[in-house]
């Protein structure tokens, strides 16, 4: 089985590829198309901001290689909201995969922004992507954004309001939370995505 990890210029990009090596998996870092269209599975990590990282994208003409993809896929983080149609943040179209709008959180007493910690996961639908998965199980965060609950949430979680923590349409899946750093319930998820 080929892995690619879209080498997009996110930070979390060593974090990822180390938490698929502890699965038995050696993910290829690549920005070539050709490479990620021939991978049986595409990761799309990325830690930072919308507008920079549908630049990035753009720059190296992978926006519509990702769009036209048909293996599953996995946005992480920011990735995840790269999937999405639209974030506040900067006022970012997005590749538009997922039929979903990203928001700021809003600022509330007692809630930070950004959502930094771990908090718990509840399971809203079921999914292959979520075997093994448990109501309350524990996923660790980090965004100041996020995207509502809609149709396409698997999973969800709360700060202050509800959010989506897992999403798929069709062939593309994301997470929010940071799988390789939530300990074994984000090495589940993982090894449930490269099962696909």
């Amino acid at each position: 089985m080929s892995v690619v990890l879209v080498d997009a210029g996110g930070t979390n990009i060593g974090s990822v590829r180390y938490a698929l090596q502890r699965l038995g998996v050696d993910a290829a870092l690549t920005s070539d198309a050709a490479q990620i269209r021939a991978a049986d599975k595409v990761i799309l990590p990325g830690v930072g901001a919308a507008g920079p990282g549908m630049a990035r994208l753009r720059e190296l003409g992978l926006v519509d290689v990702i769009r036209g993809l048909t293996q599953p896929v996995l946005g992480v983080c920011l990735g995840m909201q790269l999937l999405c149609a639209h974030s506040e943040e900067g006022d970012t179209q997005c590749l538009g995969v997922v039929p979903a709008q990203v928001r700021r959180f809003a600022e509330a007493p007692g809630l930070c922004v950004p959502h930094m910690g771990w908090n718990r996961l509840s399971p809203r639908a079921a999914h292959p992507l979520l075997r093994d998965l448990d109501e309350g199980d524990w996923a660790y965060f980090v965004h100041s954004y996020a995207v509502p609950l809609g149709s396409y949430t698997l999973v969800g979680s709360e700060y202050g309001d509800g959010f989506s923590a897992v999403i798929a349409s069709g062939n593309f899946h994301g997470m929010q939370f940071h799988p390789e750093r939530s300990a074994g319930v984000g090495a589940t998820l993982l090894k449930n995505f490269l099962a696909l």
